[in-house]
């Protein structure tokens, strides 16, 4: 593979549980060196969590193996004097600091904004909270749960009739986590412009705010208070979830030319020049009836066979498939997203990680080893202190 675009960044990660690992494990993918700081005898709270108790117990929950193949782990107790030191040592020689405590809690243990400058002008820090690190709810404990409830992302999610309902993922957590990989490597881009780190402050509340879209833009331009649709989409129609002969179909014919072309596909010409349907207010204003009379002709045939007949005549239409049926996607596996490493209790079972859907020249991005054990590098914790030591004495060389 060519070299990846963070290749020689070193990143030292404090976080746990999601938000904080993902935006990790992204800089991974893309080349950074991880090394993952723990609590001695506890690690990662995702070590203990998962649908697996054997592999929660074993310190390797499946949801600490999904976002953490890739990195180092050490097991420092900042609490101990040279514990502590090492992680200065570290700390200086680090590219980029990342972490997810409350609000004000790095500081406290020590390492505020001035003392992170003295060691290390260079260093990129950010911490990414519910809230942010002012405001009056920023000390407040937030998860992904709480995220979604405040953001009003669950007042529109589901029907009028079961909303609010929590996505079925940890969203929040994962768009917290992307916008600070992507504040990182700006800010990354940017050092090498000004010789000088930044600190970055990452809401996760803001973030999930900023990507909900139309939802939010919507209200603020407009005055539009947005309501829960279920699987249809407020800004046109028809565009939603359909019936066929054996489950569902999300059709999206946003445009006109793809309403015309479905509807001649669907054996329903006749709709185009129906003044209920014939131009896309309209089709918003009747979306009942356009349903309906969709649903009843799209019966005819599967799910698959309408996916491949309309994604041919250029309307969007793909299948609602299950989370095992998605996985299985040949173009998942011609895209190489999927990797396939050794578990790292050393039982011989296979295990299976995503990647990140970027290919760099062409190549996937994938990890190289599998997520560590807790203080699995602790044997190499000299040799790398030593090794970052010279990355920063290297760095200050090209700097001056």
């Amino acid at each position: 593979m060519p070299e990846r675009p963070l290749s020689g960044i070193r990143v030292l990660d404090l976080t746990n549980v999601l938000a904080g690992p993902y935006c990790s494990y992204h800089l991974m993918l893309l080349g950074a060196e991880v090394v993952k700081v723990e609590q001695p005898g506890r690690g990662d709270l995702a070590r203990s969590l998962g649908p697996d108790p054997e592999l929660n117990r074993s310190g390797i929950g499946a949801s600490f193996l999904a976002q953490n193949a890739g990195k180092q782990s050490l097991a420092l107790d900042l609490k101990d004097p040279g514990d502590r030191a090492d992680f200065e040592e570290l700390l200086s020689g680090a590219d980029v600091l990342l972490e997810n405590f409350r609000a004000g809690v790095l500081a406290r243990m020590g390492y505020g904004a001035d003392r992170l400058r003295e060691l290390n002008p260079r260093l990129v820090s950010c911490a990414i909270t519910g809230f942010g690190q002012s405001g009056p709810m920023s000390a407040a404990p937030a998860y992904d749960q709480i995220i979604q409830g405040l953001s009003g992302m669950m007042s529109i999610t589901g029907t009028t009739d079961t909303a609010p309902l929590r996505v079925g993922f940890p969203v929040c957590d994962s768009l917290g986590g992307l916008g600070a990989a992507l504040a990182i490597s700006a800010a990354l881009v940017g050092r090498e412009r000004t010789g000088q780190g930044a600190r970055l402050d990452v809401s996760m509340l803001e973030v999930s705010l900023s990507a909900m879209g139309w939802a939010v833009s919507n209200y603020l331009v407009s005055g539009v208070d947005p309501e829960p649709m279920g699987d249809q989409n407020a800004t046109a129609a028809p565009s939603g979830t359909f019936e066929t002969a054996d489950g569902g179909l999300n059709i999206a014919a946003n445009r006109q030319e793809q309403f015309v072309t479905l509807c001649r596909l669907a054996g329903l010409p006749q709709l185009v020049d129906d003044p209920r349907f014939a131009e896309r207010e309209a089709r918003k204003r009747h979306r009942a009836e356009l349903n309906s009379e969709l649903n009843a002709a799209l019966r005819r045939k599967t799910a698959l066979e309408w996916e491949a007949m309309l994604s041919a005549a250029g309307v969007p239409a793909a299948r609602v498939l299950t989370v095992p049926e998605a996985v299985r996607l040949e173009q998942l596996a011609h895209r190489g997203f999927f990797t396939d490493l050794p578990y790292p209790d050393g039982s011989g079972r296979t295990l299976r990680v995503s990647g990140n859907g970027v290919l760099v020249d062409g190549e996937a991005l994938s990890p190289d080893t599998p997520p560590p054990l807790l203080d699995q590098h602790g044997e190499e914790r000299e040799r790398l202190i030593a090794r970052w030591r010279a990355h920063r004495h290297a760095a200050g060389a090209r700097a001056s």
